[in-house]
């Protein structure tokens, strides 16, 4: 029996947010792929974060004020789907093991619920399903006690504490690890799929059953598509490879990237584009710190990149020209980071509710990506030696007491140490 304490700390921890108020967590339904085959089932994230119950169609029920308890309904024992799809907890096991106060069958959810409920205010996700459980009219009646729930839980989220970051460190392991076996397996006319084959393979191998979001194996002009992920296209002498790929551990996400050249040394226009990301991105990984803001690490990057393309007469202008005009954005289009966790884009909010709408300072737990990138699609204003280069590196950082950790340090981005390994698997 896994033990559910995490779980349980987390509902005590809502329960004592709520005040007298009781909250409302729906699971995700199974999704039908097509005739009789489903898509494999994960989670909601929040319904995940607070109870580690694997069923859908489940409902939590967490209850705030003098006597807080919490509650599951769930499906009820079926010895005939359990001989098709495998063990079912019902109501009685699941409250045991997962440490809830009271476990009833999912059938008795419309009928309960209003019970339990009576006037209290109601706290429910954006995006819940909870009215398919209720009739409309008990819901239309009672709609006006609703309260986003989502604004306490984002802020839980947000700072992870060390059960979480272990899961973490130990995806972004996995994912390391599988960055730099898809390296060594690089080479000449090889197909992007075979790299990503490489990749699950290692992700499964070493413990992760799960990619935390469709791979990225782009070659060519295709790393400069963001969300490229077709990866059927052959590998050519000469072309870098950008792979962005994570996994879950736990559920919680590693998110790395490495771009690379597929015959194993850059070649001079490749190491300018790929020394100046790299050089963004670590002194914008400098900028991770408890009280700094979470723009600061995009605005470090987003100076030096702009200073390195003017230097290579990839953009002309002032430093101030390019910024205030926004040309840089050709290049280097996206953000530099976003918050990491249960989801790959993680809950939390980027700006405070200042009357300025600053940015939020950054707190000890905080895990986010710092992941700035340059695209050069061929153009009649670039010189043609940059000609398809897309060049993002991507880490994981988590920010410490003492600054930060970067917990996909094992993944190499170092040029000496990528031109070392790969292709080593095809010598």
């Amino acid at each position: 029996m896994k033990d559910y304490k995490e779980f349980k700390s987390r509902r005590d921890r809502l329960a004592f947010l709520l005040d007298d108020s009781v909250a409302i967590i729906v699971n995700s339904k199974e999704s039908i792929r097509n005739k009789d085959c489903h898509y494999p089932f994960r989670s909601d994230s929040n319904f995940h974060y607070l109870s580690g119950f694997p069923e859908p169609d489940t409902i939590v029920m967490i209850f705030g004020g003098k006597n807080p308890k919490s509650i599951i309904f769930c499906q009820p024992k079926d010895e005939i789907k359990e001989i098709w799809n495998g063990y079912v907890y019902g109501p009685k096991q699941a409250s045991k093991e997962f440490l809830f106060d009271e476990g009833y069958p999912l059938a008795d959810a419309q009928k309960l619920i209003p019970k339990f409920i009576k006037s209290k205010k109601i706290f429910l996700l954006p995006s819940s399903r909870v009215g398919h459980i209720f009739s409309p009219k008990w819901f239309e009646i009672n709609n006006k006690l609703r309260e986003d729930l989502s604004e306490i839980l984002d802020g839980m989220r947000v700072v992870k504490n060390d059960f979480e970051v272990n899961l973490m460190r130990k995806s972004a392991d996995i994912a390391a690890n599988a960055h730099i076996q898809a390296m060594k397996l690089t080479a000449p006319d090889k197909y992007e799929y075979e790299i990503e084959g490489e990749i699950l393979n290692q992700f499964f191998r070493l413990g992760s059953r799960n990619p935390a979001y469709s791979s990225i194996v782009a070659s060519g002009i295709n790393g400069c598509t963001l969300h490229y992920i077709e990866n059927d296209s052959q590998m050519k002498d000469g072309d870098l490879l950008l792979i962005d790929a994570g996994c879950e551990v736990g559920s919680y996400a590693s998110d790395i990237t490495r771009t690379f050249p597929v015959n194993g040394k850059f070649s001079s226009a490749q190491k300018e584009i790929y020394q100046l990301v790299l050089s963004a991105q670590k002194a914008a990984i400098e900028k991770v710190k408890v009280g700094l803001f979470f723009d600061d690490p995009h605005k470090e990057a987003l100076k030096i990149i702009i200073d390195g393309l003017i230097d290579l007469g990839i953009l002309i202008g002032s430093r101030d020209e390019v910024y205030e005009k926004e040309l840089y954005k050709k290049f280097f289009m996206h953000r530099t980071s976003h918050w990491l966790g249960l989801d790959v884009h993680d809950v939390g909010k980027y700006l405070s509710k200042s009357k300025n709408s600053q940015a939020v300072k950054f707190t000890e737990g905080n895990v986010l990506t710092i992941e700035p990138g340059c695209y050069i699609r061929p153009s009649d204003h670039v010189s043609k030696e940059f000609w398809g280069i897309g060049v993002r590196i991507e880490d994981d950082v988590l920010v410490t007491s003492a600054g930060h950790d970067v917990l996909s340090k094992n993944a190499p981005k170092e040029i000496k140490e990528l031109e070392e390994v790969i292709g080593t698997s095809n010598a």
